[in-house]
């Protein structure tokens, strides 16, 4: 297997200020990569700026963006950011997500609309800009969800609107065949982080727990090399959704 160094590559990590996003931002810093650290919100602006002196700390480039990734404008005007400061652009982590557990005759139409801007539409056009500017031999991750190969309810929304990016990779993959360029996806099960506790209904936890090989939720520690993987050696991984839970779930 063919290994590729991430000294000085470019790799933006949208949601990449904290929890899973901060410790890719990180990981990826080890390796002496420049890192693009996007976040969205005001009150992730003092997270973002402690993960960029984090990756300097530790050996890498790096510098944080804000964006709201629901709108095409601001996607682009990231992407344009990134190439223009560093000149190229390697590979992109998308872990930008939202979760609301609610029974499905419990859910608003603005809520399924917030879902689907972020997990599918701003996914779809984070992919495709992504592309449009990256070297070819580049890699693109999208995180989705070990829900898409679970039988559960209360996640009709965010399960149903992760469950496009699947499609979306599949295609994005074919197309880029002659550029090299891998396209993936990860499935963590619950995870140990606000995302997962912020949705999760009493005694969730536990009943995910149980369902496990470590008796635990999934941890970010758990997660990362599996990014860290796809961007220096797993080429030939292309098209795929790659489940890493524990045995939650799977297809």
């Amino acid at each position: 297997m063919t290994t590729q160094s991430l000294r000085g590559k470019v790799v933006f990590v949208a949601g990449g200020a904290k929890n899973l996003g901060g410790l890719i931002s990180r990981t990826v810093a080890r390796h002496g990569a420049r890192v693009a650290v996007h976040y969205n919100s005001d009150s992730t602006e003092a997270a973002a700026k402690e993960t960029v002196a984090a990756c300097e700390q530790v050996g890498g480039e790096a510098f944080a963006l804000q964006a709201d990734l629901t709108k095409v404008p601001e996607i682009r005007r990231v992407f344009d950011t990134v190439v223009d400061r560093y000149g190229s652009l390697y590979a992109s982590v998308n872990t930008a997500g939202l979760a609301i557990g609610h029974v499905m005759t419990d859910v608003t139409e603005e809520e399924f609309d917030r879902h689907f801007a972020i997990n599918a539409k701003g996914a779809f056009f984070v992919m495709a800009e992504a592309a449009k500017r990256m070297e070819d031999h580049g890699k693109i991750i999208t995180f989705v969800s070990s829900l898409l190969a679970a039988y559960t309810g209360r996640y009709s929304v965010y399960a149903g609107s992760k469950a496009p990016v699947e499609h979306f990779t599949r295609a994005l993959s074919k197309e880029l065949f002659d550029r090299h360029i891998s396209v993936n996806n990860i499935a963590p099960g619950p995870m140990d982080t606000p995302f997962f506790w912020n949705a999760a209904a009493p005694g969730e936890a536990d009943f995910s727990k149980s369902m496990s090989n470590t008796g635990d939720l999934t941890k970010i520690e758990d997660i990362a090399p599996w990014v860290e993987f796809l961007l220096t050696g797993g080429s030939f991984a292309n098209g795929q959704t790659l489940f890493v839970n524990g045995g939650f779930s799977t297809r």
